[in-house]
Parts: C-alpha cells; sequence; structure tokens
C-alpha cells in the first residue's frame, strides 16, 4: 500500500476567505478533490487568465480534467442548482463527467426547504416585543435540509431519487408534515403535492444517476491506492454548527472536524490542513463582529476587496483583522500552515490595527476567543497598530518583493498565531500568489 499524503484546505474566519483560490492552486499536486459540508449557500469564486468561475456544489477541482472531483455524504444538494452549475460548466468547455462523482448518502435540498427557510426567517424578524431574531441565512434551505437528516424520518438521499418507488413513499409523509408546518408558519400555498415532486425529482435523478456512488468505498481505495486528497471546506470554522458563534453559524460541521463524517475517511487520512484567512476581517449576515469597522475604513476595504458574495450578492460587513479569532480557529481545526488572501486590499493605509486581545464586560482582557453570541456582543477589541504601506502589490510574485511594512504585517500575524505563512495572495488570478 501507498502512503498518500491529504490535505485540507479550511477557513479560518466567518467565510468568503479565498479558499477556491487555494484548492484550485494546490490541486495541481493533488488527485482527489473532495467537498465535505454545506451546500450550495458556498460560493468558491476561481480565477483562470481572464476567466472566472463561480462554483457552488462542484469541487473547485473541476477546472483540472484529469482530477476527481467528488461531492461527500456530508454535503446537502440542490440537484436543481448542481445541474445548472454542470450545464454552465459544459458551455464552457470544461469537461464534468465520470470525473464527477456525488455521494448516494447526501441529503436532498427540496423546494419546501427552501419555503421554510424563508418562512422562519420572516417569523423571527417580526416576533412582537423581541426585536428582528432573524440569523441571516441565504434562504437556500440548507438548515431545513440539514434538520431533516437529523428527523431521519422525513429525509430525502441522493440515492432516493434513482427509485421512484422509494421517491413516492418518502414523500407522502413528508408533503403532508411540510405542508402543515409552512401553514403553521403563515405560507400561503396550496398543500406540497408529493406525485408531482416525485416526477420532478425522479428526473432529476436520472440525469444525475452517472454520478451518484458510495463515495465512501471510492475515498477509500484512493486512499490505499496512494492517491493525494484535497478536502475543500465550504464557509469558515466561525460558522461551524458546534464551533462557531452559535446561533449565527451555518448548519454544518464547516471545520476540518466535519471532514470525517462527511467523507467517511478517519482521522488517520489528513496530514495537513492550511488555514485560509483574510489580511482584515468580513462577515456576512447577522452575529457578532467585534472588530467590524462601521466607517469609511469599512467602506474603504469592502470596496477594495469586493465584499460582495459569490451566492448572494449581499455586501459583506467588514473590519481590522481579529487574531484572537483565527488563532481559535486555527486551534479547532488543526491549522498546519497558513494562507493569507487579499493583503493587496490594504496598500495604501498608513496604518494598520490587529485585534489581539478582548476587553471583557466584566473589565478584564482575554486572548481566548467567545464561541457564544450572546457572550462575544459584549466584548470590545484591544489593538496593535502598525505601519501601513503605499505600494501597490498585485504584481508581486516573490516574497522579497514585497513592501518592508506589508511584510512586517504578516510576521506579526505569523507569530501571533505560531504558524507559518507559507501562502500570500494579492489578487485573485492564479499567478497573483507569493508563495
Amino acid at each position: 500500500m501507498t502512503k498518500s499524503q491529504n490535505t485540507a484546505v479550511v477557513g479560518l474566519q466567518w467565510g468568503d476567505e479565498g479558499k477556491g483560490k487555494i484548492v484550485d492552486i494546490l490541486t495541481a499536486k493533488h488527485d482527489v478533490i473532495v467537498r465535505y459540508n454545506g451546500g450550495a449557500n458556498a460560493g468558491h469564486t476561481v480565477v483562470v487568465g481572464d476567466e472566472k468561475y463561480a462554483l457552488h456544489l462542484i469541487p473547485s477541482g473541476i477546472l483540472y480534467e484529469d482530477k476527481k472531483c467528488i461531492i461527500g455524504n456530508g454535503v446537502v444538494v440542490d440537484p436543481v442548482k448542481l445541474i445548472e452549475e454542470i450545464d454552465t460548466l459544459r458551455d464552457r468547455g470544461i469537461e464534468v463527467g465520470d470525473n464527477l462523482l456525488i455521494s448516494n448518502r447526501a441529503h436532498v435540498v427540496m423546494p419546501y426547504h427552501k419555503e421554510h427557510d424563508a418562512a422562519l426567517e420572516n417569523k423571527l424578524s417580526q416576533i412582537v416585543g423581541k426585536g428582528d431574531q432573524s440569523i441571516g441565512t441565504t434562504k437556500r434551505g440548507i438548515g431545513p435540509c440539514y434538520a431533516d437528516k437529523v428527523h431521519r424520518a422525513t429525509a430525502i438521499r441522493m440515492g432516493d431519487l434513482l427509485c421512484k418507488e422509494t421517491l413516492q413513499k418518502k414523500l407522502d409523509v413528508t408533503c403532508a408534515i411540510r405542508s402543515a408546518e409552512l401553514n403553521a408558519l403563515g405560507v400561503e400555498t396550496p398543500p406540497l403535492d408529493p406525485q408531482a415532486l416525485t416526477e420532478e425529482f425522479v428526473a432529476y435523478g436520472k440525469r444525475l444517476a452517472p454520478h451518484i456512488t458510495d463515495t465512501v468505498y471510492e475515498l477509500h481505495e484512493a486512499a490505499s491506492d496512494g492517491k493525494q486528497i484535497l478536502f475543500e471546506g465550504a464557509n469558515a470554522c466561525l460558522l461551524d454548527i458546534d464551533h462557531g458563534t452559535f446561533p449565527y453559524v451555518t448548519s454544518s460541521n464547516c471545520s476540518t472536524l466535519g471532514i470525517h463524517s462527511g467523507t467517511g475517511l478517519p482521522a488517520k487520512h489528513l496530514h495537513e490542513v492550511v488555514g485560509i484567512m483574510k489580511a482584515y476581517s468580513t462577515r456576512v449576515g447577522a452575529g457578532p463582529f467585534p472588530s467590524e469597522q462601521l466607517n469609511e475604513i469599512g467602506e474603504r476595504i469592502r470596496d477594495r476587496g469586493n465584499e460582495y458574495g459569490t451566492t448572494t450578492g449581499r455586501a459583506r460587513r467588514c473590519g481590522w483583522i481579529d487574531l484572537v479569532a483565527v488563532k481559535y480557529s486555527a486551534m479547532i481545526c488543526g491549522a498546519t500552515t497558513i494562507a493569507c488572501m487579499l493583503l493587496d486590499v490594504l496598500s495604501g493605509f498608513e496604518e494598520i490595527n490587529i485585534c489581539t486581545s478582548y476587553n471583557m464586560p466584566d473589565g478584564t482582557v482575554s486572548k481566548r476567543f467567545i464561541p457564544d453570541a450572546a457572550h462575544l456582543v459584549g466584548v470590545t477589541p484591544n489593538y496593535e497598530t502598525l505601519p501601513g504601506w503605499e505600494e501597490e502589490i498585485d504584481d508581486v510574485t516573490n516574497a522579497d518583493d514585497l513592501p518592508v511594512n506589508a511584510k512586517a504585517y504578516l510576521d506579526r500575524i505569523s507569530e501571533y498565531l505560531e504558524l507559518p505563512i507559507d501562502i500570500v495572495s494579492v489578487g485573485p488570478k492564479r499567478s497573483q500568489t507569493v508563495i
């Protein structure tokens, strides 16, 4: 048996760190690229030459025709969005055939999940006397689909789309329950039609059948054969259902801790973890954000970094880098190295702040991150201030050519995290990378 060297790419902040670019770069040294969590709420952008690709469900490695891409059992799959993504890639000359496999155990996002998602968010925002209690989801049905997975009896898996009789039997039960729930949430819609949904999703199953298989065995065989596996995380550690800023999180384990349950590969198959962080901080939707800048600084970062969601188009909240949060995520994920993204966005700032500790509500100072929104909202950041740099760096390809103050900024981050920064991104293209 040949020993493989497997790598995970994981976000260390609240998402949108630039994981797609790093997966794309690292794919060249790997044979199999696998998504292990999340759904179409993820958005990974890859720029190759003058071509820009926005991927949501399919692993970023699909842009290499000789690589195998796997959507693992921990992902929730919207078949409509997946088929659209496949067709869009094919229209642009990207091969999508037996190089894409989908777990038959991955759960299916159904139309009623999206309706439930939107209705619940609406209801939470309108509860009289309680203020806006909404989570700020993408309303793509991700949470309700994962909830059905836990409920079990109401869940639909990709393998079910290949058997009309099985799917019909499940939808007869689920549609009755979901219709009642939607009605209770104030959704004025006719009762769900299990027959129509069966016909629609069996058709999707036929279209996707060549890709649907038991990916657990595929991955174990790849590992036994010495194939190099790259795990592509969606969302990020601070959005992890267990370890993020609960309840303002996503519905899956998007730290590296989700790899093993989301793929069926045990921990011994993970060897290196590349933690991805922006040179500053961003967040989408509701939830505490200690280093947020609701001022010209935040606006400047947003404009220079084009901080708008790949999936939703929503403007991202922006602020200084919070190293307390990043160090916590690196600890949870077992990061062995760091990729610092979008360093070019900070060019032109006279001074740059780094959050290195928190002032706690009780008057103490802490370097511990608080993964609970109700308590994190009460902290204020303590900053170290470093000199900025005027030079634009988007054409730098060698670390020695970075401005002195940019190198000092990276050195301070590395020192605080106690991890090496081995990759620095200075623009969206593959070529705009310092290794």
